[in-house]
């Protein structure tokens, strides 16, 4: 027993001494096979082109059905307008929940890659089925007739959203776990390699949003005027090749272990606490249980180290829990206040494929002789964050940080602050659109008639671009806030979490929606959002937003202001 512990002691001073002399990574990362990786053999950026190619053609595959996906309902499955509205904000909400599905998973038993591959596995089966709903004439509703358009019978219905939310499962079982794996591939315990993860991050939004531009112009495009098979077929393709990109670079991956499950994690902590909630902490930090030697006790973790706030039997850990154990809870529950101010923004980013697009549509849409369809006019907030990623990374970041010194330029937080500050100026440039809108409607005596108002639909231009924007602060700043500030072995599930302020804000959209509909219709009034939108006031829901969205800025101000950052050894 005695050599084995020995020969045990001497491999992890061996690997001690090759992590410290830089030829191997200091963060526990591993290669395919489980051993310890050489920094110049694997990771860094020659790893990422694999993950953004994967990326790309993703989010191209999820945007095609995603960007245009209020018009089908509309046109094609006859809904209405609240009722589509409803239906797209739920189901992109659905797609932001199931990533707490693929982060628990990765994080516990199967780690980030597996869970890639095999939640793709299922998204690629959605594509396809949604794909012979729009194809075979019997799995959708027949084509209008004048003013008579039937609705789609109960069993087309299963088909398309049985496709429909087998993508939402895959997108969110995917989602949490390729950010992350793709900021693995930078040491962080190297200095180095951690301000080029800090340019990851926008790399990675901008290869989403290369791939969204396709979608929001090409692919629309070819829905309204091709067909939708064919235009919910390509995303499919491009799905197999996301597949593909990802397996390509498998050889150069670095890889985290799983750490085992953090639900088990937490909820020890928990009972532990409970069942010595009358003891008192000692002042002396090194008094409290931790492992002895270098190494965390949770699998492909560093230890944290104590901190102030929040605040036997050896073998029972549903009895003694470990600093670094804790300390998890602690770091998830002093993110809690941040996570939850960003919910307001993903209720203003969904009015993009909701009320944007249905603003549009009673709207000018031609130029010339070429009709532009409303959904595309998101491709303007894709071109706004194509725009503003390169400069914030080569030239804001740069001069920022001759003045803040951080490597960065800002902090996470100062980020995310800016960008909820444009998401005000955001809706507040769709409601002086709307306020337009009306007001010439009204001139021309159009109020009655559901037709669309002699008003460019390149008005809505500024609206998307101050979107897009506050998305390059906002998201990415979430992006690297969630990956850098939470535990190591949590970091899947932290950016699910993330994932969830999208979800949530979807389903507040829908909730806000509901209630705005059910308030301004009482007594009979048309209300806000009417089918017919010119009898209606888009603009006050648009200003709505716009005042909870101030509102939340100022509360996220004052809990930027008292968060104290995390602590690894």
């Amino acid at each position: 027993m005695g050599s084995v512990d020995e020969e045990r002691s001497l491999l992890e001073a061996e690997l001690d001494r090759a992590e410290n002399s830089g030829l191997y990574t200091g963060d526990g990362s591993v290669d395919f096979n489980g051993n310890p990786v050489l920094k110049q053999n694997t990771g860094n950026w020659k790893a990422c082109p694999f993950i953004l190619g994967n990326e790309c053609c993703e989010r191209l595959a999820y945007y095609g059905i995603a960007a245009n996906l209020v018009s089908y309902m509309t046109k094609k499955l006859h809904e209405g307008n609240a009722s589509a509205a409803r239906n797209v904000t739920t189901w992109q909400g659905t797609c932001y929940v199931t990533p707490l599905i693929g982060a628990v998973l990765a994080d516990a038993y199967w780690g980030r890659y597996w869970t890639i591959a095999a939640f793709s596995t299922i998204y690629l089966i959605g594509m396809c089925i949604l794909t012979l709903s729009a194809s075979i004439p019997a799995l959708k509703p027949a084509e209008c007739v004048g003013s008579i358009c039937p609705s789609a019978t109960p069993a087309q219905y299963v088909v398309f959203f049985f496709g429909l939310y087998l993508i939402a499962l895959g997108t969110g079982g995917i989602k949490p776990c390729v950010s992350s794996f793709g900021a693995d591939q930078f040491d962080d315990t190297d200095p180095k390699e951690r301000v080029k993860k800090g340019s990851f991050f926008n790399w990675f939004y901008f290869s989403i949003n290369i791939g969204a531009l396709i979608s929001s112009s090409l692919l629309v495009w070819i829905q309204d005027n091709v067909g939708w098979g064919l235009g919910f077929g390509i995303p499919a393709l491009f799905m197999g090749l996301a597949i593909g990109s990802f397996f390509s670079g498998t050889s150069l991956y670095r890889f985290q272990r799983p750490g085992g499950s953090p639900i088990t994690r937490m909820c020890q902590v928990l009972v532990a606490a409970f069942h010595k909630r009358n003891l008192k902490v000692p002042e002396d930090s090194s008094l409290l249980y931790e492992t002895g030697d270098n190494h965390s006790a949770i699998e492909g973790s560093r230890k944290l180290e104590h901190s102030e706030e929040l605040n036997g039997d050896f073998s029972n850990p549903w009895r003694l829990c470990t600093v670094t154990q804790v300390e998890e809870l602690k770091i998830l529950i002093r993110m809690f206040p941040i996570w939850a101010t960003v919910i307001v923004f993903s209720a203003v980013y969904a009015q993009m494929s909701t009320m944007f697009v249905e603003q549009g549509m009673m709207m000018d849409t031609k130029i010339g002789s070429f009709t532009i369809p409303p959904a595309s006019l998101s491709s303007f907030d894709v071109i706004s964050v194509i725009f503003w990623v390169p400069i914030y990374d080569k030239i804001i970041v740069p001069i920022a940080r001759k003045f803040t010194h951080k490597e960065r330029g800002f902090s996470e937080l100062q980020r995310m602050g800016i960008g909820l500050f444009i998401s005000v100026l955001c809706m507040s440039a769709a409601a002086l659109v709307e306020i337009k809108r009306l007001q010439l409607a009204k001139e021309l005596d159009l109020v009655d008639k559901q037709v669309a108002v002699p008003i460019n639909i390149l008005w809505q231009i500024p609206q998307y671009f101050l979107l897009g924007a506050a998305e390059v602060c906002t998201l990415i700043g979430q992006l690297e806030f969630f990956y850098d500030q939470s535990p190591d072995a949590m970091r899947s599930l932290c950016s699910a979490l993330s994932l969830l302020t999208t979800s949530l804000g979807n389903y507040l959209s829908s909730f806000i929606l509901t209630l705005v509909i059910y308030f301004t219709t009482k007594g009979g009034q048309i209300g806000w959002i009417p089918d017919n939108l010119n009898e209606g006031h888009l603009d006050y829901f648009f200003w709505l937003l716009a005042g909870l969205s101030f509102l939340n800025m100022l509360i996220y101000t004052q809990c930027a202001a008292k968060y104290k950052q995390k602590k690894a050894s």
